[in-house]
């Protein structure tokens, strides 16, 4: 073989095994990332995306949809949405990143936290599947599916933390909706958490609860 020829042979294999060496660290940095804010997201978030009872409930993340994760995070990141906390964890997060990990909690499913008064169970299914037609409120199911598992940037509540629901919605202009002119999907939950009662919200949010 020439000598020119043997050079380019030899420069091409060289390139050749960098560059996979370097596909190999990039993915293994990647995957190191990941794991590093995943551990981060299971201090408050529980070990597989459950939630947490406490003085301040923590949502439930598991089977989440995708997009609805990406939309609040976003919305925290551009403090639409007002969470010391979140802010924090997520205006250092990647595009890539937002997606690995909304990915990553959709694929969890551990079982309901629990805890809501079995009560009030009836009432909220009622409200869920019928809505409060006097109150101009449309049945949750319309946009949460009838399973309560959601659909693209409408999330899912199945078993969502009772008082983590109730919080939200009773204070819901307090969080969300801090730049009118640059909405996102959930603005549309407005004038609908004003038009339920905080016992209503507290119906809908033990139903949903125990849903799985």
């Amino acid at each position: 073989m020439p000598r020119s020829i043997l050079a380019v042979t030899i420069l091409a294999i060289t390139f050749s095994a960098t560059a996979r060496a370097q596909s190999t660290r990039t993915a293994a940095a990647s995957s190191q990332d990941l794991q590093a804010k995943l551990a981060y997201c299971k201090t408050c978030h529980g070990v597989s995306g459950q939630g947490y009872h406490g003085a301040f409930p923590i949502p439930r993340l598991a089977g989440q949809q995708p997009e609805y994760i990406e939309n609040q995070l976003k919305a925290f990141i551009d403090r639409r949405r007002a969470n010391r906390f979140m802010y924090s964890v997520a205006h250092v997060l990647t595009p890539e990143m937002l997606s690995v990990l909304a990915a990553h909690f959709q694929g969890l499913n551990p079982k309901p936290v629990g805890g809501a008064p079995k009560d009030l169970i009836p009432a909220g299914k009622k409200i869920y599947e019928e809505g409060v037609p006097d109150a101009g409120v449309p049945p949750c199911a319309s946009c949460h599916g009838p399973e309560a598992k959601g659909n693209g940037p409408f999330p899912r509540l199945a078993g969502q933390l009772h008082d983590y629901i109730l919080k939200k919605l009773v204070n819901w202009t307090q969080e969300r909706g801090l730049d009118p002119a640059n909405p996102d999907t959930s603005a549309i939950m407005e004038p609908i958490a004003h038009g339920l009662t905080e016992q209503q919200i507290a119906a809908v949010a033990a139903y949903l609860n125990y849903l799985e």
